[in-house]
């Protein structure tokens, strides 16, 4: 089973824009009747993804994800997400022993900047940029799932 085990962070400054060059990200979700699973269609410049993810346990979640046609990502979208669809800007920034992945949000979610590093392990240790702010590992309200339904110029 693939497995993504990962910690989420706000971004309280803005020092590591840099040399950061980031990647439009374009994704929405299918409605599904299970709290904390979600399946998720997904466009990164021209190529598109579905996204299956489970229930959290801890800071891990089952997650499988399959590369689609462009063309069934843009229809998926159009016809079968929720509206409105997350929109955001990814940085990948290495610090450390990880690659850290920054998430500028726009549309309904500007203002919100969060970033998350992959672990091997739940117990893995990581080293702390000094953009990084308080964690928000396993506060749903966070999730790009939640952030669809309850965007963050509503909070």
């Amino acid at each position: 089973m693939a497995k993504e085990t990962e910690r989420k962070f706000l971004v309280v400054s803005d020092s590591w824009r840099a040399n950061a060059v980031g990647k439009l990200y374009s994704q929405g979700y299918i409605a599904t009747a299970v709290e904390g699973q979600s399946v998720r269609v997904r466009i990164v410049g021209e190529l598109g993804y579905l996204t299956i993810k489970g229930p959290a346990e801890g800071l891990s979640r089952a997650e499988f994800e399959y590369p689609i046609p462009l063309a069934d990502a843009k229809e998926m979208l159009d016809t079968l997400c929720v509206q409105p669809l997350i929109e955001k800007v990814r940085y990948r920034l290495p610090f450390g022993a990880h690659v850290w992945e920054i998430d500028e949000f726009k549309g309904e979610n500007t203002g919100l900047t969060i970033a998350e590093v992959e672990l091997m392990s739940e117990s893995q240790t990581v080293d702390i940029p000094d953009w990084i702010g308080p964690e928000v590992s396993g506060q749903t309200k966070y999730y790009n799932a939640s952030l669809v339904k309850h965007p963050y110029s509503k909070w």
